[in-house]
C-alpha cells in the first residue's frame, strides 16, 4: 500500500511539473503611452480619434515584450490574431486610455491600433496573458499611472514651453523608483518634442523596474511639450503609419 501511495505521488507530481506554465522567454517589457499632441504638431499631422475623445491626456500606445540585447519579437502566432469579442466588455474604456490619433492609421480606427497591438506583441506574451488579460493590465497600468499629473506636479505642461530631458525623466523616476525612456519627434520648425514614454516592467508586467536599454537618442537635453490639439483647430491630416 506505502509503495502505491508513494507511486501516486509521484505520478500526480510528474503531472503537477509538466503541467505548469512555462516562464517568459523575454527579459522584460516596455509599457508605452504617446502624446497625441506631438502627432498633432508634427510634418505629417493626426487625426482626432473617431469616437470624439478629446481628452487631454497621454493615451496608451502598447505593451512591449523586450530582450536585454536590444532585439525583440514579434508577429509570433498567426493561429491567436486579434478578436474584439475577446474585450468586448473593455471597449468602452480602450475608447477613452487607447485612443487613435494617426500613430496607425487616418482616419483614425481604434480597432486597427488595437489589432496591431495583439498581433505584433501581443502573441509573443502567452504565456503571460491571454487577450483579455493582456488589454486590462495595460489598462490597469493606465490608471496607476497618471503621467500628465507626475509632470504637472513638477511644473512640466504641455504649454508648448521647453523643458529639460533629464528633468522629464527625473519627475517619473521620483513617481515610480525609476527613470523612463523618452522618444521624441518633430515639430513643423524642427524642434525636438515629447512623442512617447517608455516606462520598463519586469517580465511578468508586474512591477516596474529598471530599463536595460532606453530609446533617448531621438531627443535633445530640452524638448518641447506641446499642447493638447483643440478640436476645432484640427482638419484632415496625412496618416502617421507607426513603425512599432
Amino acid at each position: 500500500m506505502r509503495g502505491i501511495i508513494i507511486a501516486s505521488f509521484l505520478i500526480l507530481q510528474s503531472l503537477v511539473v509538466f503541467s505548469s506554465p512555462s516562464p517568459p522567454d523575454f527579459n522584460f517589457f516596455y509599457w508605452v503611452t504617446y502624446w497625441p499632441g506631438a502627432i498633432c504638431d508634427s510634418q505629417k499631422g493626426c487625426c482626432p480619434p473617431p469616437k470624439g475623445n478629446m481628452a487631454s491626456d497621454f493615451m496608451i500606445h502598447g505593451l512591449w515584450p523586450q530582450f536585454n540585447n536590444g532585439t525583440w519579437p514579434a508577429f509570433c502566432d498567426q493561429t491567436n490574431l486579434f478578436d474584439i469579442s475577446k474585450v468586448s466588455d473593455l471597449v468602452s474604456r480602450m475608447e477613452k486610455k487607447w485612443t487613435e490619433w494617426g500613430v496607425w492609421t487616418c482616419p483614425s480606427n481604434e480597432t486597427k491600433l488595437w489589432e496591431h497591438e495583439w498581433n505584433k506583441h501581443g502573441t509573443c506574451v502567452q504565456s503571460v496573458f491571454y487577450q483579455h488579460s493582456y488589454f486590462l493590465t495595460n489598462l490597469r497600468f493606465r490608471q496607476k499611472l497618471n503621467l500628465l499629473n507626475i509632470l504637472e506636479q513638477k511644473g512640466i505642461k504641455p504649454d508648448g514651453g521647453l523643458y529639460g530631458l533629464d528633468e522629464i525623466k527625473n519627475a517619473i523616476k521620483c513617481a515610480i523608483g525609476f527613470a523612463p525612456g523618452i522618444e521624441c519627434n518633430e515639430d513643423v520648425k524642427g524642434t525636438k518634442q515629447l512623442f512617447q514614454i517608455y516606462i520598463c516592467l519586469d517580465n511578468y508586467a508586474k512591477e516596474f523596474v529598471e530599463c536595460p536599454y532606453v530609446p533617448d537618442r531621438s531627443c535633445a537635453s530640452k524638448i518641447k511639450f506641446p499642447k493638447f490639439p483643440k478640436k476645432d483647430s484640427l482638419g484632415e491630416s496625412l496618416s502617421v503609419i507607426s513603425s512599432v
